[in-house]
């Protein structure tokens, strides 16, 4: 072995540092372009601290707060279609398939239609809506709820992944109709809010947005080297991960906690931005090959890299009325996983 190739890096640190790259490119390319035109060195300006008024407030109120959340979020949604995946065995599994996206739907389906009254002193009652800075945490309530009825009902039935799935798949059709029936019969004022979030957008996604999101974030990120051991073992059935002594039923419960948490807390700042849960972890495993753990660092940086990128294409193509993110991943996810499909044995 020459001294060449023991200081050669491994494929998997090549393809993380590659990813990095990228993403520190997407990240650039997110700030410098949009809607608006600003010239590069006013945008170098506004970031070390001076620029014009007009453009810092277009890159540190409107463009940086999205871009954090859109990262937030796209992090979110990667690990938690990686864990279910990993637990469930099952290659189609995301917080859609689990019904902590519809848990959701109806929450911020319910959240924006109902009122609530409340007595002002007087003699008359008031007809008060409840206030929208309140609906990320309606959405992640809404998913969090959902995920634990399907645990729970997996649970009594005997815990295995097919019954997880099953479970999900059926509670998700309930809520999903649930909240359509709300929509389609009862008007209210709000109903673009909601057919808006149903999209999935970062629309008007303030600094508010990112950091509700980002605790969730962070407990996700440090529980990954907790769980990432039995997480490996939790991709074999029960009988062999026990024969390995793993305590099965309490590791499958925290990652199946963890994934709710990441996948509830982005549907409710962002909406259920399809495809992203879905495709981010298998496109981690095709880069990565077999290493298991460098194919979950890589699932953290696409799935960033994925909700920029896509956000950003949805502000060049729409301009002022732009094209919600949820469309644009909708539209590039079932070519990149035709690709997949064809390209995985």
């Amino acid at each position: 072995m020459t001294s060449a190739m023991l200081h050669r890096p491994a494929p998997g640190m090549r393809m993380i540092a590659s990813l990095a790259i990228l993403s520190i490119a997407s990240l650039a390319a997110a700030i410098v372009f949009g809607v608006a035109d600003i010239p590069l060195h006013d945008v170098t300006s506004v970031l070390t601290g001076g620029g014009s008024a007009e453009a810092r407030t277009i890159i540190l109120d409107i463009r940086l707060p999205r871009i954090v959340t859109g990262i937030l979020a796209g992090i979110n949604f990667g690990l938690a279609g990686y864990l279910l995946q990993s637990i469930t065995r099952n290659p189609l599994a995301d917080p859609s398939l689990m019904g902590v996206s519809q848990g959701a739907t109806l929450s911020v389906t319910l959240f924006l239609l109902l009122t609530v009254y409340v007595h002002p002193g007087t003699n008359t009652n008031t007809l008060v809506q409840l206030p929208i800075e309140w609906l990320p945490a309606a959405g992640m309530a809404g998913g969090m709820l959902a995920g634990g009825v399907i645990y729970l009902l997996a649970f009594r039935l005997g815990l295995s992944a097919i019954r997880i799935t099953l479970c999900g798949v059926a509670i998700g059709a309930v809520l999903h109709a649930v909240a359509v029936g709300l929509i389609a019969g009862w008007g209210s004022e709000r109903i673009e809010i909601i057919l808006e979030w149903l999209s999935g957008s970062l629309y008007a996604r303030t600094w508010s947005h990112a950091i509700f999101l980002l605790p969730f974030t962070i407990i996700g990120l440090l529980m990954l080297p907790v769980i990432v051991r039995p997480l490996e073992l939790l991709q074999f059935d029960a009988v062999v991960a026990r024969s390995f002594g793993l305590a099965y039923r309490r590791q499958f419960s925290i990652a199946l906690m963890v994934s709710c948490m990441l996948a509830a807390s982005a549907v409710g700042a962002v909406g259920p931005i399809v495809f992203v849960g879905l495709i981010v972890p298998h496109l981690a495993r095709f880069l990565a090959g077999r290493e298991f753990r460098v194919s979950l660092v890589l699932t953290i940086v696409l799935g960033a890299v994925v909700v920029t990128l896509c956000d950003l294409l949805g502000r060049l193509l729409g301009q002022a009325e732009e094209i919600p993110i949820g469309v644009v991943t909708a539209v590039c996810g079932v070519p990149l996983m035709l690709f997949l499909l064809r390209k995985t044995p």
